[in-house]
């Protein structure tokens, strides 16, 4: 590790209104790892990791997640349950309380950018109040050169503040926690919780504004790759569902693990520079990528560490443990982290009833309203509040981060797929045999030999059989999956039972859709499944 004594890099931030006399520039991950241990906030585990916890909050507070309601903002949002509004004026005055607490504190600042298409690019300065926070920043985000630093001009500020505790009667939040975002003065305001995926999520969400709304990019929760013959992949789905994991190939190039923009240009390019894995249950040979990334220079959230040795099964903190790493820990990543268009698109999701086929082509209708539909199950530990699996909806697969309604995401979409004549598969990464509590997790080489199928063009020519009640085509065989597994009636001992189960999912798919009938046309209508 460095000497911190010659640690000199600093900056002025008086224009933040923040005075601090002791701020620390544009360190080196090591310098970060260093000062985390010093200051006795983390760990190094035997790889050469650093381990941190997060505190009070393992997973993001999305009840505590606010968007400023402005003249940028009031007309463009869809004001609801997900997307709250804030006050400007309480803004302000809770802005000048942070930075009067930052101002008394040892900071850590980072210049970087999201979006790796230059004609996107978001320069962002990052304000932390912990090293290790800081150096998450350096990890997820796209890393400038020394060149670029020399003019750099941040667009946006995250300014994040862990220790900092809100007072909700005079503040306007719900609670000591808040992450809030001002499109007038282009600042991600983070306080009360040390949880890193928050950071990562706001800049995710101001960018699913500002694509959108400014630049006519769709923003997609996804993870993409590219294959040997230039072919792009995109796999959207919610934590959990195994976006990171099954985009992580060794025979395809990485673009990026979570979010991705899709632009008129016809490309697909990644928002950020690293990669924000799950790792509980991690073994080298289920995830070698993500399991060999974990090194110097990765950070390890929420583990159990057990004689330097990681015990990647114990959950006691949270199921959310997870490890940020820099994109290029990968050793199989596409340059410059831009694809081109998709040949093929994957919703993933982790069926908790265990209805849904493991593998099953869409037609563009059924594409669109799943699309729309967003169903999975949160997993355990991802939210605050949650432990254990709840079936939900989330609209694009990402309702939590998308400020616009979500119809106009699913219109840029369902355009795009047509236009790039793309074939989209629903993949159920969850359960098989019955559902949560009664079956099993679907076996991940299985999954991934169905994604490879797909991939490979081996399900082109198959025979198909319908789903009795969702109306999708499922595979009858498939390369190196056994055939029972492929229709799930037939992994239920009580056949009844499935019946029940499957329609009373359906009648869940057609509630939650209710909402978005007055957006949708005949083809998307016709998608649903039966009542």
């Amino acid at each position: 590790m460095n000497d911190l004594s010659r640690i000199t890099k600093s900056i002025e931030l008086k224009k933040y209104g923040i005075h601090s006399k002791n701020v620390r520039y544009q360190l080196s991950p090591e310098e970060l790892h260093q000062i985390t241990i010093e200051k006795g906030q983390g760990v190094e585990v035997n790889s050469g990791a650093l381990a941190v916890n997060t505190g009070e909050f393992t997973g993001r507070s999305p009840k505590d997640r606010f968007i400023v309601k402005d003249d940028i903002t009031k007309d463009k949002v869809w004001w609801s349950k997900i997307n709250l509004a804030f006050e400007p004026a309480k803004f302000d005055k809770l802005y000048d309380k942070v930075v009067d607490y930052l101002s008394e504190k040892e900071l850590f600042v980072r210049d970087a950018y999201a979006c790796a298409d230059e004609n996107y690019r978001l320069n962002i300065r990052h304000i932390n109040e912990l090293p290790w926070s800081n150096m998450f920043a350096y990890n997820m985000f796209l890393r400038p050169t020394e060149d670029e630093l020399k003019n750099f001009e941040p667009e946006w500020t995250v300014i994040n503040a862990p220790g900092f505790m809100a007072d909700p009667e005079i503040d306007g939040t719900r609670a000591h926690n808040f992450a809030i975002l001002n499109f007038t003065r282009k600042i991600a305001l983070i306080g009360g919780t040390g949880y890193t995926g928050e950071i990562k999520k706001g800049i995710f969400s101001a960018l699913n504004f500002i694509l959108p709304v400014m630049k006519n990019t769709l923003p997609m929760h996804c993870s993409a790759n590219v294959g040997k013959k230039g072919d792009t992949a995109i796999f959207f789905g919610l934590s959990g569902t195994g976006k990171t994991t099954l985009s992580a190939d060794p025979d395809r190039r990485l673009i990026g693990d979570d979010e991705h923009g899709w632009t008129n240009e016809n490309t697909v390019f990644n928002f950020e520079g690293g990669c924000y894995a799950k790792v509980i249950n991690l073994t080298r040979e289920n995830e070698p990528e993500i399991y060999d990334a974990i090194r110097p220079g990765a950070i390890l959230e929420n583990v159990i560490i057990k004689d330097g040795e990681v015990d990647f099964n114990d959950k006691s903190i949270t199921q959310n443990t997870r490890v940020s790493y820099p994109i290029d820990f990968i050793d199989n990543i596409q340059p410059n982290s831009v694809g081109e268009n998709p040949k093929n698109i994957f919703f993933l999701t982790a069926d908790a009833f265990g209805v849904l086929p493991p593998v099953s082509k869409l037609t563009p209708g059924q594409a669109a309203f799943h699309f729309i539909s967003g169903y999975t199950a949160k997993v355990a530990g991802t939210e605050a509040g949650v432990t254990e699996p709840i079936p939900s909806f989330s609209a694009c697969f990402g309702a939590p981060f998308m400020p616009l309604h979500p119809a106009r995401y699913g219109e840029m979409l369902s355009k795009k797929m047509k236009d790039a004549g793309v074939n989209v598969w629903l993949i159920n990464t969850g359960w098989t045999g019955g559902p949560y509590g009664t079956g099993s997790r679907m076996k991940l080489k299985y999954t991934r030999a169905m994604i490879t199928a797909a991939l490979e063009g081996h399900l082109d020519n198959v025979d198909y059989t319908t789903h009795d009640i969702f109306n999708i085509a499922i595979p009858k065989t498939c390369p190196n999956v056994p055939a029972e597994v492929l229709n799930p009636k037939d992994t239920w001992a009580d056949k009844e039972a499935y019946d029940k189960k499957a329609k009373d999912l359906a009648n869940s798919f057609k509630d939650n859709f209710e909402k978005f009938e007055a957006y949708a046309d005949s083809e998307i209508i016709n998608g649903a499944p039966k009542a």
